[in-house]
């Protein structure tokens, strides 16, 4: 019986640059060169993987084919002996001989039965035996080898086969292998053009599925995320997931949401390039007019009343403040604060300073309590700490202000202490508080505002001039009312 299994052999493909291969443009009109694209490439390994399990299913398979094809042979020549024992006759004509030879396809039969052997039929001139197959033994590696070696060997050989008769007699048979490779290749043939059958089904199948499955979406991906990076701030170019399940489905929902938020990015980039440009022309008249101010301030220090000699110099200091912050907002805008110029400053007079300049000394409804030490000294720049102290403490100054009930405590402390080489100082007040849903963008410009009209940028460039000195800042996590900011400036590396 023959047991002759068939495998699939696929033949390779090409691709046309005008189908789902083509190369995408990019923007500005340039195209990226590629090599073969995915459904491609996976249509390539289909064929390769197809061809290397056809080949090992069919290197078994012709080996069991060769042993099938023996078998049957034999079988045949084993029902002629047991019609022939019937029968009953000791010898057999040379016509009955030729004809039952020619039947089984054999140069001769034999029966040995223990050590008596009978010679059933034989031609004329018995040719000499090439190799022995005893079919009664079974190895699988030495089954292969024969195989191959006959079918790729053209000369005819002559093989002695030996095999189990039904009546438990040993049974053999001398037999040609050219009928044998004839059949062998005949049946190699047949599993070629029937493998180019299967496998064209198959490829067809399996590209079709990939291509709809995973070739076409990730091609969807791909021209959307082209096409949207050709006019980012188009609202339609924004990818509208198709609702899948699978991994591409989280794929288009997770690009839909970077593509929104990069909008949203590009609108607040617009946003504050234009309030940039307005700024620097707010910057440039309110320069001028700061300029004559100081011009003014500069004869009234002249003047010899007693009041005005003893604000003058305040006013003076205020305005030279306030140019030097004109200078100082278009350099905020992009990003480059002045390296701070450090010095050895006594904290306790600073923060007097900036009491002044809030008018919180004798404040009318807000009391102000400086709790730093007289002999503290900071190492930090000046100007940029009296504007960080001033941002912090005029944001408390407006919480405070905002809510008018006469039995409301309003109280703001600044305190400070040294420990480690480093200064901490605490802005803290009995305000309202900051609200949870701000604390996440309390830094950062234009979203950290607690108060409506408000920019953020108060915190933001107060957060940016302390990290210029190497320190921190941060909302303390506090119980019950109000509002702590706590700074830290560390020490110049080798100060003492």
């Amino acid at each position: 019986m023959n047991d002759q299994t068939v495998g699939a052999v696929s033949s390779k493909s090409g691709h046309s640059k005008s189908g789902p291969d083509a190369p995408a443009a990019t923007g500005g009109g340039r195209s990226v060169p590629r090599g073969p694209g995915l459904s491609s490439r996976l249509f390539a390994l289909t064929v390769l993987f197809v061809t290397v399990s056809e080949i090992l299913i069919y290197v078994p398979s012709i080996a069991n084919f060769r042993i099938s094809w023996l078998m049957d042979h034999l079988t045949m020549a084993d029902a002629a002996s047991l019609v022939l024992a019937e029968s009953g006759d000791q010898s057999v004509s040379r016509d009955i001989q030729d004809d039952l030879l020619k039947a089984v396809g054999a140069m001769g039969i034999a029966i040995r039965t223990g050590s008596v052997s009978r010679l059933i039929a034989t031609v004329e001139m018995p040719p000499e035996v090439d190799a022995v197959v005893d079919l009664r033994v079974m190895n699988p590696t030495a089954d292969i080898g024969d195989a191959f070696a006959t079918l790729v060997d053209p000369s005819m050989r002559i093989l002695r086969v030996i095999g189990n008769s039904r009546t438990g007699a040993t049974l053999e048979i001398v037999i040609s292998d050219r009928a044998l490779r004839d059949a062998m290749l005949r049946y190699s043939v047949n599993i070629i053009w029937l493998s180019l059958i299967i496998s064209a089904i198959t490829a067809g199948l399996l590209y079709f599925s990939i291509n709809r499955l995973l070739v076409r979406p990730m091609r969807r991906l791909t021209e959307n995320m082209v096409a949207f990076s050709q006019k980012p701030e188009d609202s339609g170019r924004v990818i509208v997931p198709s609702g899948r399940g699978d991994e591409i489905g989280v794929a288009e929902e997770h690009l839909a949401d970077m593509q929104g938020a990069l909008q949203g990015t590009l609108r607040e980039q617009r946003h504050l390039a234009d309030l940039g440009l307005a700024v620097s022309k707010i910057n440039h008249d309110l320069r001028n007019m700061l300029a004559a101010a100081q011009l003014f301030s500069d004869r009234l220090a002249g003047l010899p009343d007693e009041n005005v000699q003893r604000f003058a110099p305040k006013l003076i200091a205020t305005l030279d403040r306030a140019i030097a912050y004109t200078q100082a907002v278009l350099a905020y805008g992009k990003a480059r604060e002045a390296a701070p110029a450090r010095r050895l400053l006594a904290l306790d007079r600073l923060v007097d300073d900036v009491a002044d300049s809030l008018g919180l000394v004798g404040h009318a409804s807000i009391a102000f309590e400086n709790r730093v030490p007289h002999d503290l000294e900071i190492d930090a720049d000046p100007d940029q700490l009296f504007r960080v102290l001033l941002n912090l403490c005029r944001n408390a100054v407006q919480a405070l202000d905002g809510d008018a009930a006469p039995a409301v405590v309003r109280r703001l402390t600044v305190g400070a202490r040294r420990t480690n080489g480093a200064v901490t100082i605490e802005v803290a007040d009995t305000g309202p508080g900051v609200p949870a849903n701000a604390r996440a963008n309390l830094f950062r410009a234009f979203q950290g505002t607690t108060r409506a009209g408000g920019t953020g940028l108060g915190l933001a460039i107060a957060a940016e001039l302390v990290r210029a000195h190497g320190g921190s800042i941060e909302l303390s996590d506090q119980r019950g009312p109000g509002t702590t900011f706590r700074i830290i400036i560390p020490d110049r590396p080798g100060r003492e």
